[in-house]
């Protein structure tokens, strides 16, 4: 599970991973549509936390973001600049993709895992149907994913889900309200653990 954090402030980024991670969710994605994203980046990375960067769309971008921090970038397309900038840096990149064709492109610039974006498009089937061509290709839901869906994309072969503002909602985290956003991951956790 990874939490992808868009907010138009973050009061503490060390405390919001902290949040999420006492919820289950280990993994925190900060966008380049937060205002200061780097900063926060560097203060979440400084604590410790696992911490990368997302809605990456230039090379400029995946440097600065991995010179704040990032031990991961995420962008919402094939970037292929950004994914040269990964691997010089030796940072894991995961490429955004939605046709069988991108993903297969994603999987050629050296993408660690592909995001499927936006999941909601076709929904937890499609991701079985990705699978027939792509068995070995480390698949990620992103965009429409929730408590209520998550698992059925985890059953149907995404590795990993992305939890948006059903967890990280922008109004909970601007206010600094970790104890909700702790909540909601644990409630989001939950709804994960019910795959098998």
């Amino acid at each position: 599970m990874i939490a992808v954090v868009r907010a138009p402030r973050i009061p503490d980024a060390a405390a919001l991973c902290a949040a999420l991670a006492e919820g289950g969710i280990g993994f925190t994605e900060l966008t380049f549509t937060t205002p200061d994203v780097t900063t926060h980046l560097e203060l979440a990375a400084r604590a410790g936390r696992r911490v990368g960067v997302g809605t990456v769309l230039t090379a400029e971008q995946a440097e600065r973001g991995i010179a704040a921090g990032a031990s991961f970038l995420v962008t919402p397309g094939c970037r292929p600049e950004v994914a040269r900038a990964a691997r010089a840096a030796g940072v894991p990149v995961v490429l955004g993709a939605l046709t069988p064709t991108e993903v297969a492109h994603a999987v050629d610039l050296g993408a660690a895992a592909v995001k499927i974006f936006p999941a909601r498009a076709f929904g937890p089937g499609y991701f079985k149907d990705l699978r027939g061509p792509y068995p070995q290709v480390p698949l990620v839901a992103s965009g429409g994913v929730n408590a209520g869906n998550a698992a059925e994309f985890l059953r149907q072969g995404a590795l990993a889900v992305c939890a948006g503002t059903d967890v990280v909602p922008p109004e909970a985290v601007a206010a600094g309200d970790w104890a909700e956003i702790t909540r909601r991951a644990r409630a989001f956790t939950a709804a994960c653990a019910v795959r098998e």
